[in-house]
């Protein structure tokens, strides 16, 4: 097959992540179908040209919409803020292209229902940015649950923790701004793990939740890059929009019970993104500050040695793992985009759709609308009713 020629509509944290993916892909995956780093969009000339000349594009674009119209570009890759996803989204189905969408997938429920229907009525290949299920361990996860080995699943729990805006002098950064991002910890954290409670224990039947805006109003920003920002105590201050912590609770269709914790105001918490599951011949545990590793406890087990054991998931049993390095030798944040371009450009020359897909976006917006339905309404929410 040929190369995939790829336009990429953003260029800042999800940009250099997707594209060192890219770049990295047919080292580490000889037989996957090559991707060809063609063409990075973006509306700041300057720091366009920087990127394209650091990441290792070959053109630039400040014009999405020109982009799109280009007949040698196979493939659309949205990483561009969140508001800006359903209409570049739109285009780029009606012009035939395949479309890689981050997470949410778009601000509302709606939109994304009509991004997914635009996506199968023009019959492409469509992938919502859900990276962590492609960690190993996750992986490993599926495996137990799905081959019966943790027998039926009692329970879900998992939390996402951050603390990287607690100076509440922190500046107003788009995040934290609902008309472009759509909500707070809970689009962009609880999104991930709606996702990972759908790919490993199925979905959810009613939620609960409540959420909370620690910080009101914030000085305005003055500069953004990903997940930083330059600004003034002194600068005028603006409102926050949206949520600075979210925590829900679930019933899942097949009886299980979850607990989802969503927060950037956890004082030590860079990144936890957690999980634990239990089932009624054993438990797991995941970190994703130590994605490598497994804790698995088995109810089997003899009695003298029961107890959680760590599993080092990078030996070649373990999936993607002996395309890296010798057992023991660990991989990190940047390789579970390398595995998820892997899924979507082999799903391309399969023809198939990629997983997971516009499907799996639009079934975690139901969720994280049924949540703030839930707070609004202060009431268990059913989630056929949206």
């Amino acid at each position: 097959m040929k190369k995939l020629r790829i336009g990429m509509i953003g260029y800042k944290f999800m940009g250099k992540a997707h594209s060192n993916a890219y770049r990295a892909l047919p080292m580490f995956f000889p037989h996957a179908t090559k991707p060809e780093m063609a063409v990075i969009c973006g509306r700041n000339q300057e720091a366009l040209e920087l990127a394209a000349s650091q990441f290792g594009w070959a053109e630039t674009e400040t014009d999405w919409k020109t982009l799109i119209s280009r007949d040698d570009i196979d493939i659309i890759d949205i990483n561009a803020p969140s508001n800006a996803h359903k209409e570049i989204a739109l285009a780029a189905a009606k012009a035939g292209k395949h479309i890689f969408c981050e997470k949410p997938l778009a601000l509302t429920l709606s939109d994304a229902r009509e991004m997914l229907q635009a996506a199968e009525e023009a019959g492409i290949k469509h992938m919502t940015g859900f990276n962590y299920r492609f960690s190993p361990a996750v992986q490993l996860v599926k495996k137990l649950i799905d081959s019966g080995r943790l027998g039926g699943i009692y329970h879900f729990r998992a939390w996402f923790l951050q603390d990287w805006i607690l100076d509440p002098d922190f500046p107003l950064v788009w995040r934290l701004q609902k008309d472009i991002a759509g909500s707070g910890s809970h689009g962009d954290l609880g999104a991930h793990l709606i996702d990972l409670a759908h790919y490993l224990v199925g979905e959810l039947d009613e939620v609960i939740g409540m959420s909370e805006t620690f910080v009101k109003e914030r000085p305005i920003a003055e500069e953004m890059t990903g997940l930083s920002a330059k600004g003034s105590k002194s600068a005028p201050k603006d409102k926050v929009t949206v949520d600075d912590a979210t925590l829900f609770m679930t019933r899942f269709k097949n009886g299980a019970l979850g607990s989802f914790e969503a927060t950037r105001f956890a004082a030590g918490h860079r990144s936890t993104n957690s999980f634990e599951i239990n089932g009624s011949l054993g438990s797991v545990r995941f970190d994703f500050e130590r994605m490598n590793e497994l804790e698995v406890y088995f109810t089997s087990d003899d009695e003298d040695v029961q107890g959680f054991r760590r599993v080092l998931a990078t030996d070649p049993a373990h999936a993607y793992s002996e395309a890296w390095w010798p057992p023991g030798h660990t991989i990190g944040f940047e390789h579970t985009f390398i595995h998820e371009m892997l899924e979507f450009t082999s799903a391309i020359a399969e023809d198939r759709q990629p997983e997971p897909n516009f499907h799996d976006g639009v079934k975690c917006q139901i969720v994280l609308e049924a949540v703030e339905r839930s707070i609004q309404e202060r009431r268990w929410m059913k989630i056929s009713e949206l």
